[in-house]
């Protein structure tokens, strides 16, 4: 196996059930209880369930219909975003304790590279055991830890040891751990690309390595050529710790199905005005706008439209969004979530152009 001319210390934190853990952590009462954050026993959609229910099969993304049947037990907490932010920038900045090169990837994982660290420690595992040890103290919650000397292998080491544990592979180790590791378990291979995998005979790390990557990028287009390097320990990113995110968007899911156009658009102008208010925080405009339609039987669809000015205005917004939901698109089963979302972001050559909020 070839090894990387220079040989990286990263170091991939991801937080123990973190939604969860802060509502268990402010509330003892819900301490060693099946519990899920947002949705309800009616309708929503789980965004964070602890440790007692994934034992039951509760999952985030799930419908909390589905996942009160599978735990009749399960205690719905409403999500507190800001609270969790809050945690988050205490945790972020534990981080730049031991380094300045971290990359957050949301508000309970990051990369670190400690290659260069700021204790002058030798062992990124070292750091890990510290880091881990600290958010503990610090805010009573759990984190877990991957180690190695890539991006990639890092994030999959952080999961095998879960929750509040850590595992190191090590360049000598890499080649023989992927060999075996399965297929699906791999970061980067969805669920869907998983099973067609297996069907062509691919079920472990060790299968992947056999495909040339002539073949791969037949197969499965520009993601053959990641499939290629990630089964052969080969992933040249470096931690970005000034990560620009690509979008920005806002949703919401109704208590009640919307059945009709009036109820649509009066949706879409709430989602707008939280839209532009959103982006103007963050100091950011572009020029695409997507929609995001999810309806009763959990269907999905998305349409998009890209201006060639920037959408700086509420207006814009507006009638961008209410331009891309037509009468077609409403269905029986009523439209259970809306969501609105710009991306395109002006990029630093550009000249920026002020965002305006229109009374």
């Amino acid at each position: 196996m070839e090894y990387p001319t220079e040989i990286r210390k990263i170091i991939h934190i991801d937080m123990d059930a973190f939604y969860a853990s802060v509502e268990q952590k402010d509330n003892p009462e819900l301490r060693g209880k099946p519990i899920a954050v947002g949705g309800s026993k009616e309708r929503g959609v789980v965004a964070a369930a602890s440790y007692e229910a994934r034992k039951f099969g509760v999952r985030s993304a799930m419908p909390s219909v589905t996942a009160a049947k599978r735990c009749p037990e399960l205690i719905f907490v409403k999500a507190r975003f800001s609270r969790y932010a809050e945690v988050s920038r205490q945790i972020r900045d534990i981080f730049f304790e031991y380094t300045d090169l971290v990359e957050p990837l949301s508000l309970d994982e990051a990369y670190l590279d400690v290659t260069q660290n700021k204790i002058g420690a030798d062992y990124a595992t070292q750091i890990a055991r510290e880091i881990r040890k600290k958010i503990y103290d610090v805010t009573g919650l759990t984190a877990s830890a991957g180690i190695s000397y890539n991006k990639f292998l890092a994030k999959t080491a952080s999961d095998i040891n879960k929750p509040n544990g850590q595992y190191v592979i090590l360049p000598e180790d890499a080649e023989a751990f992927l060999r075996k590791f399965p297929i699906h378990k791999f970061f980067g291979i969805g669920k869907v690309t998983a099973e067609k995998m297996k069907q062509a005979g691919i079920f472990t790390g060790g299968d992947l390595r056999k495909k040339s990557l002539e073949d791969l990028t037949l197969r499965y287009g520009k993601s053959g050529g990641y499939y290629y390097n990630i089964c052969r320990g080969i992933d040249n990113r470096k931690v970005q710790p000034d990560r620009e995110r690509k979008s920005l968007s806002v949703e919401h899911t109704f208590d009640r199905d919307l059945m009709t156009m009036d109820e649509v658009h009066s949706s879409l102008d709430r989602l707008a005005d939280e839209l532009l208010r959103r982006l103007q925080k963050q100091d950011k405009s572009g020029k695409t706008l997507t929609v995001k339609v999810k309806y009763g039987d959990f269907q999905q669809i998305t349409r998009s439209h890209t201006e060639e000015k920037l959408i700086t205005t509420l207006d814009e917004i507006r009638d961008l969004s209410k331009s891309l939901i037509d009468e077609d698109l409403l269905r029986p089963e009523g439209i259970r979530l809306l969501g609105i979302g710009i991306s395109g972001f002006l990029q630093e050559e550009d000249t920026p152009n002020q965002l305006t909020l229109e009374f």
